[in-house]
């Protein structure tokens, strides 16, 4: 959308109301995809904090549910079905933590997305956050230091929420690591329990 588009839509009626449709619809229904609709275009266009800080909390208590639930019968996450709704909505808030620099929050919610994902690559980059986190390396040394940034040609889509691309070789890095994640994941993993 443009700049005068984007006008538009915030100032049409009929938009608006479809939308404060929408948003209600996806309350309703507990449909993380619907929520994260209604939360991308609250977004784009702007509407309201308050709104957005309401239809982020929905998304986060049915993404911990659902996780808390997949943790207790070890049914795995797939990138490939709505279930990517709930690894984004875990990987935001770890995210979130690391850039107030909540170390230990975010560590933990790495850790559980290596447990539950059905994805080798993602949990690749997943692990690598871990141990940016575990040398307590704030996010913006770690993006600038860390991100391969102009590599989006070559990511599948289903990776685009995700920071996967990283200036060296992930699979050498992790092994380079190996010991401070091990450590890292023998730390953390009373949170399966």
């Amino acid at each position: 959308m443009n700049k005068d588009e984007l006008n538009e839509a915030r100032t049409n009626p009929e938009f608006l109301a479809y939308l404060n449709e929408k948003e209600q619809e996806a309350i309703e229904s507990k449909s993380i995809s619907k929520l994260y609709e209604v939360l991308d275009s609250l977004l784009v266009l702007d509407l309201g904090d308050d709104r957005v800080h309401k239809i982020y909390e929905e998304i986060l208590k049915l993404s911990f549910d659902s996780i808390e639930e997949r943790l207790k019968d070890g049914t795995k996450l797939d990138l490939n079905t709505d279930d990517i709704f709930f690894i984004r909505s875990f990987y935001e808030h770890a995210i979130e933590k690391w850039s107030i620099l909540n170390f230990k929050g975010a560590n933990e919610l790495f850790f559980i997305l290596t447990q539950i994902i059905e994805d080798e690559y993602l949990i690749d980059a997943i692990n690598v956050h871990l141990i940016a986190c575990a040398n307590e390396i704030d996010m913006d040394n770690f993006y600038d230091s860390d991100v391969l940034i102009d590599d989006s040609d070559e990511i599948d889509d289903k990776y685009g929420y995700f920071i996967t691309t990283f200036k060296f070789d992930t699979k050498k890095y992790l092994d380079q690591n190996i010991s401070l994640l091990s450590s890292e994941y023998e730390k953390l993993k009373h949170l399966l329990n």
